[in-house]
């Protein structure tokens, strides 16, 4: 049985959520108020340039990087739309949303020319955030989201997630919704529908269309790109789309948001309120929770296996890989193929890991230890497709090639999260260049006249690395005899083995430091 937990971090900076399973890391999410953009927002935005050749065009949404639409992307129900968004922000009489008519679908083969103008107003929704060089990525089958229902404006589907396996379920849900749903809207009942009473989707129906109706209100006269639907903030829906009775605690270290969740938890599983636990301890909660320590050791290029196995990551602008090494050298030819076999899967279940925690997306090329045995590459391709089960990014494995080589495709649409784990020397202090050894005893003479002389320091302790302590006391007299007679003071030489070589430390009486 697998023990989930989520650990919040909610700081000044922004809010982090970590998902563990059995105590790893298997998710990491971030939350700052610096990003520009977000996916599910809604905008009026200007068609800035048809690109023919592309069958696309170039969106102005009021940010420093125009967004990207392709015809296949403008949707089914485009026109209808389309023709609604024209009358409602130009002058005339504004339309109800109920009342718009339903115009003849896209064909798949059209052309975008016959649909955009450069210039005129068009609604669309964020899909895929700013990546790179690239802006963001655009539809116009707008869609607002709600913990069980998705409502999609100019549809007339109701469709029902895959995962509610039972007929009769979905039988009384497709009833129950076809009951209460006004015309020229579509539905999509998501898996945490799964028997929720009438009354509860009523709700979430009403609340979902009133935020539409919200958005058609905002079209008016036409006159620049305009934020119409905000979505939730990031924070709120991860939590909404992650947070479920399957998880055994919830650790957070806000009081305002520990609230938020505590509510949400009762109303779709009572029995769980005691699952979410506010923090208040002085250690970080991270830290408290091992969290910390994870992220700095599986962050990095390199990841490193049990057995001494380990595995390299490398990011380029049109792909990830992923190396897979063994560490160490095989026995004997006879054991190669087992020994390959057993790296390879023990590396998969990191690989599926990694994928979910960094959130890497697009094309991942993986390139397994060589095995030649067909039934050990079918086993390696099952294993992995298992693995990837949870994933609740859409993704695409291909078998192994006659190279080793496994394709993996995964939604991106966001950009990879990515956490700086080096620390900066504390000898250079990132500058690359050292003082030379030789004046080391000068340079630290002229900091403890400084701090005696200038400072008032009578008292000083200097902390080294041992092989310094030890040239710093060697002999008689030794050099801080010397310096303590010279300049009038008490000096004490400490060793610190966690020091590097030349790295030092000056403290006064009271154990403050005194150089940076």
């Amino acid at each position: 049985m697998i023990n989930k937990e989520l650990v919040i971090d909610v700081a000044s900076s922004g809010i982090s959520i970590a998902l563990l399973e059995n105590k790893k890391i298997v998710e990491l999410n971030k939350d700052t108020s610096s990003e520009n953009f977000s996916v599910a927002d809604v905008y009026l935005g200007r068609v800035k340039k048809i690109m023919p050749s592309l069958n696309a065009a170039f969106v102005d949404i009021g940010h420093e990087k125009d967004a990207f639409i392709h015809y296949l992307d403008l949707g089914y129900h485009f026109q209808s739309l389309n023709n609604f968004v024209l009358q409602n922000a130009s002058n005339s009489r504004k339309m109800p949303f109920t009342k718009a008519k339903m115009a003849e679908p896209l064909e798949k083969e059209g052309k975008i020319t016959s649909f955009l103008k450069q210039g005129q107003p068009i609604m669309v929704q964020i899909v895929k955030e700013a990546i790179s060089t690239k802006g963001p990525r655009l539809t116009s089958e707008i869609s607002i989201a709600g913990r069980n229902i998705v409502l999609i404006p100019f549809s007339d589907k109701i469709s029902i997630s895959q995962k509610i396996s039972s007929a009769e379920e979905k039988k009384r849900l497709r009833k129950l919704i076809k009951g209460m749903l006004p015309p020229n809207y579509g539905i999509i009942l998501r898996t945490a529908a799964e028997g929720k009473s009438g009354e509860i989707l009523g709700e979430e129906l009403s609340l979902l269309m009133k935020r539409w109706d919200e958005c058609c209100s905002k079209l008016k006269s036409f006159k620049k790109p305009e934020l119409l639907i905000r979505e939730i903030n990031r924070t709120s829906a991860i939590l909404r789309d992650m947070l479920n009775g399957s998880f055994n605690s919830i650790y957070v270290n806000n009081k305002e948001v520990y609230d938020e969740i505590r509510d949400y938890i009762i109303n779709i599983e009572p029995e769980k309120e005691k699952i979410v636990k506010l923090y208040r301890g002085k250690v970080p909660i991270f830290e408290q929770y091992g969290v910390s320590k994870q992220i700095k050791s599986l962050f990095g290029r390199v990841v490193s296996l049990k057995t001494g196995a380990y595995m390299v990551i490398e990011h380029t602008e049109a792909l990830h890989v992923i190396d897979v090494n063994s560490g160490v050298r095989m026995k004997s030819a006879n054991n190669q193929e087992i020994h390959a076999l057993e790296v390879n899967l023990l590396a998969a279940e990191e690989i599926a890991r990694q994928l979910r925690m960094r959130d890497i997306g697009g094309i991942i090329v993986v390139d397994f230890i060589d095995m030649h045995n067909a039934e050990n590459k079918l086993l390696l391709y099952n294993k992995i497709h298992k693995l990837m089960e949870t994933d609740r990014a859409k993704h695409n494995i291909l078998p192994l090639t006659k190279f080793g080589l496994m394709q993996i495709t995964r939604q991106r649409v966001r950009p990879e999260l990515h956490i700086e784990n080096n620390e900066i020397c504390p000898t250079c202090h990132g500058s690359g260049h050292i003082v030379p050894s030789v004046v080391f005893d000068s340079r630290l003479k002229s900091q403890i006249a400084y701090y005696v002389n200038k400072c008032g320091n009578r008292r000083l302790t200097v902390v080294v690395h041992p092989y310094l302590a030890a040239y710093l006391k060697r002999g008689f007299p030794s050099l801080r005899l010397k310096w303590s007679l010279q300049y009038k003071c008490h000096i004490k030489v400490k060793a610190d083995s966690s020091l590097s070589y030349l790295e030092t430390g000056i403290y006064d009486s009271k154990e403050k430091k005194l150089n940076e």
